[in-house]
């Protein structure tokens, strides 16, 4: 299967028409993005590890029974995918304190919560993607209150799956953010990615940042973050 046009190009990703017309291919950009684009810079070999990386976990997620639009990996930054319109909501999962929940709560990072969190903010680069509740995403026809539903049980369904893994990976699941799209027959299926880029990952001994917060806050590391997560995903000795 070969690129056509160009269909859309993104912070990240670019995403190009194939001959046939349920399905896409996405080319992964080592372009790196953070605090609503302010920030830019390059993280050298990100793309082709944010694209095995996020195949290898739709993968797991689907033997769970988690419908995902991965089809095909068909390089290592060059993936075909089911193609969906995008439900403009970000589903945010949160297993620990950390990032933009501390800094609007006014709380330490770190603190596990007795059960994960879910918050949406609806995906809208003019408006900063500003947080919603479900309430508001059916005033805004984004979705139906059946789809959002169904929505937040494959987030947490996707929470179990990702945890119980990373953490045989000695890996602590933190925070991650998902999108979902409507295939042609109006399926609700996990789109996006799962990465160190819409993921955070904590050495689960040493509390070690192994994502995409080691380039937000100027930490240094960050190829080499990346790098230790791709290794740890394909399951050699940690």
């Amino acid at each position: 299967m070969e690129k056509k046009e160009l269909l859309y190009e993104g912070k990240a990703k670019k995403v190009y028409k194939t001959d046939d017309e349920d399905l896409l291919i996405v080319s992964y950009k080592d372009d790196a993005t953070a605090l609503d684009g302010l920030k830019k810079g390059t993280i050298t070999g990100k793309g082709a590890i944010n694209n095995r990386m996020s195949n290898y976990l739709m993968r797991l997620l689907e033997k769970n029974g988690v419908h995902t639009h991965f089809v095909k990996e068909l390089s290592d930054r060059d993936t075909v995918v089911k193609k969906v319109s995008i439900v403009p909501l970000e589903v945010i999962i949160r297993n620990i304190s950390a990032g933009h929940f501390a800094q609007r709560y006014g709380v330490k990072e770190g603190i596990v919560f007795a059960e994960p969190t879910i918050e949406f903010s609806y995906k809208n680069d003019d408006l900063h993607d500003p947080l919603l509740n479900s309430y508001h995403a059916i005033a805004l026809g984004l979705a139906t209150k059946e789809e959002i539903e169904l929505i937040k049980n494959m987030s947490f369904k996707v929470n179990t799956v990702l945890k119980e893994y990373f953490l045989s990976r000695n890996v602590t699941l933190v925070d991650f953010k998902l999108e979902f799209g409507k295939t042609k027959d109006g399926q609700i299926i996990l789109a996006d990615e799962i990465s160190p880029d819409t993921c955070r990952f904590w050495d689960a001994k040493t509390g070690e940042k192994l994502d995409k917060d080691r380039f937000r806050r100027d930490m240094g590391g960050v190829e080499e973050a990346y790098n230790e997560m791709m290794r740890r995903v394909f399951g050699e000795e940690v």
